[in-house]
């Protein structure tokens, strides 16, 4: 059946609503770098014969907020599975095997036999034509040895990724430490878009991004590329400017 883009809201709701079938909702906007290589991977997926049963719906995330604030989007690419009205599994970031791998589970696709495969492999070889430099959680392309002028040039594009960029413990939608889950219920609180890069899949940018803020923990959140601070620095100046984001994604925005 193919991806189907959605373009007006009564178009989500009808789509939505057909009964004992497994929909696949995907979440983008156009300036998160993740989502260009995630792009080909859901419409590869989308296009498989495995998947035929299943209706994929992809959503520009910045084009449809009430759509997103249905799910509580914060982040994306995100996905969501959905059957008859009820969510079965939601991730975030761009990992083509775990995407994949919830296909299988709730799909009519988990009966098939090993040539189910196929779908997956072909994913896999759209995210090798285009291997992510961003803020999403595939880690696949990342040399085994970098020089430090390499991890630089790295920790630059990722913290450049999306226009507010998160480094983190864990996911959004599965922090792993209570300063990293509190950073993001500020950035839903204030109903903000942002990139995110889980820093416990990666120790390389761990341990380099701390040299490259010159600052010792995290969440780390940058804006425009810019270091903006840890949870503390964060707190104080939404504490000072309650358009504290607005502010600095303006300056930056200004300065390029």
């Amino acid at each position: 059946m193919g991806l189907i883009e959605i373009q007006r809201k009564e178009q989500f709701t009808d789509l939505t609503s057909v009964k004992d079938k497994l929909i696949a909702l995907y979440f983008h906007t156009p300036w998160a770098s993740p989502c260009i290589q995630m792009n080909k991977v859901i419409s590869t997926l989308a296009d498989s014969p495995q998947n035929q049963s299943t209706e994929f719906l992809s959503i520009n995330a910045d084009n449809f907020p009430e759509i997103s604030d249905l799910f509580d989007i914060s982040a994306v690419p995100y996905f969501v599975l959905v059957k008859n009205g009820t969510i079965l599994k939601e991730l975030s970031g761009a990992d083509p095997k775990e995407f994949a791998s919830a296909l299988d589970q709730f799909g009519e696709s988990s009966a098939a036999d090993s040539n189910g495969n196929g779908a997956l492999a072909a994913a896999e070889a759209e995210t090798a034509k285009s291997p992510v430099d961003s803020g999403s959680q595939n880690t696949t392309s990342i040399p085994e040895a970098e020089t430090p002028e390499q991890l630089e040039n790295r920790l630059s594009k990722l913290t450049t990724a999306a226009p507010i960029m998160l480094f983190m413990k864990g996911t959004p939608s599965a922090p792993q430490c209570g300063f990293s889950r509190q950073m993001v219920a500020i950035l839903r609180e204030h109903h903000i878009r942002f990139g995110f890069f889980d820093i416990l899949k990666d120790d390389t940018v761990r341990q380099g991004l701390k040299k490259f803020s010159d600052w010792p923990t995290y969440p780390q959140l940058y804006i425009g590329g810019n270091f903006q601070g840890g949870l503390d620095i964060i707190k104080e100046n939404l504490s000072d400017n309650e358009n504290f984001f607005e502010s600095a994604l303006q300056e930056t925005t200004n300065v390029n």
